[in-house]
């Protein structure tokens, strides 16, 4: 049905708007949808908001899974497992029914293992994330109201914005990106696991200012209330508010920075620098900024950052001798030896 209706917009990019009903037998809503988007219009696919997709209801496993740019899905309702994942530009929405009385702050809006391996995009949700909330996300932005165990479990890039509290091991193995945790409490250094990340203040007014337009992205997308509490008392607020970083990541930062910043000031000098120096941008995932020479000069691999998978030349098993493997019943291939198979 959605691809039907979004017809307008796969065949001349025009704005397209849908309104429907949700269960939690429907899985993977969106991304049948974005295999056409990205098909015919590769991998920048759409403007932003061309498809816009308006559920009521409960969504079934895997909602908005790989969505792609120019879509975004509106869920009035709560959402299973595997929300966002492996989310590619689109944008997901999620709040509690508009008549509902409750506090969503204090209840769940979406299941365990949301936004895993995420690249890129934006995710908004008013109420609180089950386990494993962004675990390996590698670039995309996420705001949340609070998160169960693990959050931000192995995340490699982008950020996400936690506005209450988490449950333990908080950024266990989490080498890359950045996360914002609201520390009311004064409670969340026992819950997070520092074994590779550093807790900070945010002090850098650029910074702060990017931090304050997501939470007020996050009110304008969900009317959350503990967005409107924040956006209130801001600078009283930002005292209690945690910065999570990778301490890897903040070094590989800094460096770039540094290297940023000596180009830029280095006189065109041709013994020494040509004028047009090409200044390297911020990495988005930390694994882009550290190769491993030895691993490129053995094995020559392309690895597409974007999908996640490495890229290899195809080597199948030779064939034993048929004479030596005619007198056994072992393998007719030859195993390939453990160099090649590293």
């Amino acid at each position: 049905m959605l691809i039907a209706e979004s017809e307008p917009a796969l065949q001349g990019g025009q704005k397209v708007k849908i309104e429907c009903e949700i269960v939690n037998t429907d899985r993977a809503v969106g991304t049948t949808l974005s295999c056409h988007v990205s098909k015919r219009f590769g991998e920048p696919g759409l403007p932003d908001d061309t498809i816009h997709v308006m559920l009521n209801g409960s969504a079934g496993q895997s909602f908005g899974a790989f969505l792609a740019p120019g879509i975004t899905l509106e869920l009035e309702g709560d959402a299973n497992d595997y929300v966002g994942k492996g989310l590619s530009g689109g944008r997901i929405v999620a709040y509690p029914p508009k008549r509902s009385n409750f506090r969503s702050e204090e209840n769940v809006i979406i299941g365990n293992v949301c936004l895993y391996g995420a690249t890129s995009g934006k995710a908004f949700f008013r109420g609180l994330a089950a386990e494993r909330f962004c675990v390996r996300n590698s670039g995309a932005i996420a705001v949340v109201e609070g998160c169960g165990d693990h959050g931000c479990e192995y995340m490699t890039g982008g950020k996400a914005v936690i506005l209450g509290p988490t449950g333990r091991n908080f950024a266990a193995g989490m080498s890359g990106g950045i996360a914002y945790v609201l520390d009311a409490g004064g409670t969340f250094a026992g819950r997070c696991n520092t074994e590779m990340v550093e807790l900070e203040r945010v002090h850098d007014q650029k910074e702060i200012d990017e931090l304050r337009s997501y939470i007020e992205e996050h009110l304008a997308y969900t009317g959350s209330e503990v967005a409107r509490r924040v956006l209130e008392s801001w600078p009283s607020v930002l005292v209690s508010m945690v910065k999570v970083m990778p301490v890897d990541y903040k070094r590989v930062l800094e460096e770039t920075a540094n290297r940023a910043a000596a180009t830029a000031h280095v006189e065109a000098d041709e013994q020494c620098e040509t004028p047009n120096a090409k200044i390297e941008p911020l990495p988005v995932d930390i694994e882009d900024s550290a190769p491993d020479a030895e691993a490129i000069k053995q094995h020559a691999v392309v690895v597409d950052k974007l999908r996640g998978f490495m890229k290899y030349k195809r080597r199948g098993d030779p064939y034993r001798n048929p004479k030596r493997r005619a007198n056994d019943w072992k393998e007719i291939s030859a195993r390939q030896n453990p160099e090649d198979l590293k």
